[in-house]
């Protein structure tokens, strides 16, 4: 088994990271990927007190990490708040600890910020959010925590799976949803 070690780097010049997590990883992936600014997204796990989790770990809720996606973007394109809107549009801020039939503190609404800036925004995004529910947000806004990528067979999932029943139930109809709702702030097809 390799390891795999906490990512330290830092996004690229100019950029920023988001750190989000709304269910299972590949849905918020295979969103983010389709997004005007971002640069880059990747799946893996953060939040919990494992080094090193597997996605066996992570599965079972003994770790205390959260399924998360990490998005490098860049905010002369998109601005963070659009990042979140994004967030709160296509996953349900309201359940605790479960995303439809994803069951169990791995997938929590959580919001990981990188900075004080970012946990403003985060905050006034949630308010914004509150409203426009009508009902309670669970989502959590933590300071980043040690991220560790997840396994490659979980990097772009949705693109090399599309036919993969959980894929095609679950991650499809999210996708869709984001097609029509952000229809402006799609990238252009051809850099997909």
């Amino acid at each position: 088994m390799s390891i795999r070690k906490p990512l330290g780097s830092q996004p690229g010049t100019g950029h920023e990271f988001a750190t989000l997590g709304g269910g299972c990883f590949w849905c918020l992936e295979a969103v983010y990927e389709e997004l005007e600014g971002v640069v880059d997204v990747e799946s893996g796990y953060s939040g919990g007190g494992v080094a090193n989790p597997s996605y066996r770990q992570v599965c079972e809720g003994s770790t205390g990490h959260a399924e998360v996606v990490r998005i490098e973007f860049d905010p002369a394109h998109i601005s963070y708040r659009e990042i979140l809107e994004v967030f709160f549009a296509i996953h349900d801020p309201t359940t605790l600890n479960r995303q439809g039939n994803d069951i169990g503190t791995q997938y929590r609404s959580v919001i990981f910020t990188h900075d004080d800036e970012q946990q403003r925004t985060a905050l006034d995004v949630i308010a914004e959010a509150r409203s426009a529910w009508g009902r309670d947000i669970v989502t959590q806004v933590l300071p980043a925590a040690p991220y560790y990528r997840a396994e490659p067979y979980h990097q772009e999932y949705f693109r090399h799976n599309p036919t993969q029943g959980y894929c095609m139930a679950v991650i499809g109809p999210k996708l869709e949803k984001f097609r029509k709702t952000f229809a402006r702030k799609r990238r252009a097809p051809a850099e997909q």
